[in-house]
């Protein structure tokens, strides 16, 4: 079953038992934004204690490492093309900064997706490791380093 949300390149690669799997195992890696008492946008990340992200990754958590692997970024599809989804990764950079001993985190996306990844810092690492089916992926990286709750230029 998937919920009604969309990552930024379609459906959400997470079945809702997957989703749950990884806010029992680690909450705190993980962020919601809600609107009006719904939730119209999440990020779910884990644990990872590796230089790069391995087929395992999408479904290990390692707790206490210096690593969060984002498996999911999404935003319901009533609320695609809002600016929402940069906002929510934005947030959640700013509150990876506060948790002790995280120093980076990675994520594997779609070519296609390497700027929108790219305009919010993180740097490419080139191919991953991970395939799902056909479909292979680029790794990318952002150093958690820097001050925390640093000023963004919006309306929030």
């Amino acid at each position: 079953m998937y919920i009604a949300f969309i990552s930024v390149s379609g459906e959400c690669p997470l079945r809702l038992d997957e989703v749950l799997n990884f806010l029992g195992q680690c909450p705190e890696l993980s962020m919601g934004w809600f609107e009006e008492g719904q939730l119209v946008g999440f990020i779910i990340g884990s644990g990872w204690d590796k230089e790069k992200l391995a087929q395992e990754a999408l479904t290990r958590h390692m707790p206490n490492t210096p690593t969060v692997h984002i498996h999911v970024l999404s935003v319901h599809r009533h609320c695609r093309q809002q600016g929402k989804g940069s906002i929510l990764l934005w947030r959640y950079l700013q509150y990876l900064r506060c948790l002790p001993g995280l120093r980076r985190t990675l994520l594997v996306c779609e070519k296609f997706l390497v700027p929108f990844y790219e305009k919010a810092g993180f740097k490419e690492k080139g191919p991953s490791a991970i395939t799902v089916g056909a479909l292979r992926f680029r790794e990318m990286e952002y150093t958690l380093a820097g001050l925390a709750y640093a000023r963004r230029k919006s309306n929030c």
